[in-house]
């Protein structure tokens, strides 16, 4: 077998399609890992039972229904949706800024939804839930750092980075006083909040994450390729009748969604918005018409190992930012090293 077939039958292989039977395997198998051990096939009965009502949910024991249907099931499908969520949206901002070391978190979405949770948190009594807080506070932040680079009917891409590093820079000192100010009870919370985790997982949380995840990846995989084209510069862009302002615009508010309701269900988790673009760009090649669906793949796989690795390695859960954290940064470093010239363009 020549090296040609043997590259494609690599990519075969790792396509959407045996990626996506790795994510049910993936999904199934930390369903059934935990404390308390859970045979396959009860799950397949609790699933089952809940859907088809086949069999009798009755016939189901309550500490199997808490266990799979109440703690388990969620928590797998919400870190599902937050993979997709910041993968592809870390997909989109690369694309956008043609730059690879861009993240969701570039335009303060981290630090404005950081803002919000924490005044949810310090002052509940004049506020809305921590999560809606987190929502609006994020996609307010980048608001501000995308009126704050307009300049006329264009928006630069270094004036929007740097309109986002001075506006995440201003609600970090906010979350800072915000701290500084908080009971001991409530900067407990606030730093919990920000290392991110999926204790609360339920089930409204998991249909709102999937309802924006499944919305947002359709609407970016069509822009596909004018996100090809947006990756090699506005000029290429123009001359093929692109509006490439029109087209940032709506794929940066896109993926901002995206990241501003993953941000706002779970708290801060980093790196995978940075991490799982490139290692499906290294799968499929650089065309986002194949990058943008195995990025959300790999993005809800990731994110379940993590979640499985926070809440089995010790007795008391890891915040999952940890578990990120932990693996993300020896990953870059390796992908600078080793595959430098490929992933980043030297």
């Amino acid at each position: 077998m020549n090296g040609d077939n043997t590259k494609g039958w690599w990519k075969s292989l790792v396509g959407p399609g045996g990626l996506a039977l790795a994510l049910a395997a993936t999904g199934l198998y930390c369903i059934q890992t935990g404390t308390c051990q859970v045979p396959f096939s009860m799950i397949v009965k609790t699933i089952s039972s809940h859907l088809v009502h086949w069999p009798d949910p009755a016939t189901i024991s309550a500490l199997n229904h808490t266990i799979i249907w109440e703690i388990r099931l969620p928590r797998t499908l919400l870190a599902m949706a937050v993979g997709v969520c910041l993968s592809v949206s870390g997909v989109v901002f690369q694309g956008c800024f043609r730059n690879p070391l861009v993240e969701p978190y570039v335009l303060g979405a981290s630090s404005g939804a950081a803002f919000g949770a924490a005044l949810g948190i310090v002052f509940p009594a004049f506020f809305l839930s921590v999560q809606i807080m987190a929502f609006v506070f994020s996609a307010l932040a980048v608001a501000i750092a995308y009126t704050m680079a307009r300049t006329g009917p264009d928006t630069p891409i270094i004036t929007l980075v740097l309109s986002g590093i001075i506006t995440g820079s201003v609600f970090a000192s906010l979350v800072g006083l915000l701290k500084y100010l908080a009971q001991d009870t409530a900067l407990r919370e606030i730093v919990f909040w920000l290392m991110g985790g999926f204790y609360y997982a339920g089930w409204q949380e998991v249909r709102i994450l999937f309802a924006v995840a499944a919305v947002g990846l359709v609407i970016i995989q069509i822009y596909g390729w004018q996100l090809n084209v947006l990756s090699m510069g506005e000029e290429e862009a123009k001359s093929l009748g692109i509006n490439p302002g029109r087209t940032q615009f709506i794929l940066i508010s896109l993926a901002t969604l995206m990241t501003a309701a993953a941000v706002s269900a779970t708290g801060i988790i980093a790196w995978v918005g940075l991490m799982l673009p490139h290692a499906a760009r290294l799968m499929t090649g650089p065309d986002h018409r194949r990058v943008v669906p195995v990025s959300a793949i790999l993005g809800a796989i990731y994110l379940i190992i993590c979640d499985t690795l926070a809440r089995t390695l010790t007795t008391a859960e890891i915040p999952i930012g940890i578990i990120t954290s932990l693996v993300g940064a020896p990953y870059l470093f390796y992908l600078v090293r080793t595959r430098g010239g490929q992933v980043f363009g030297r």
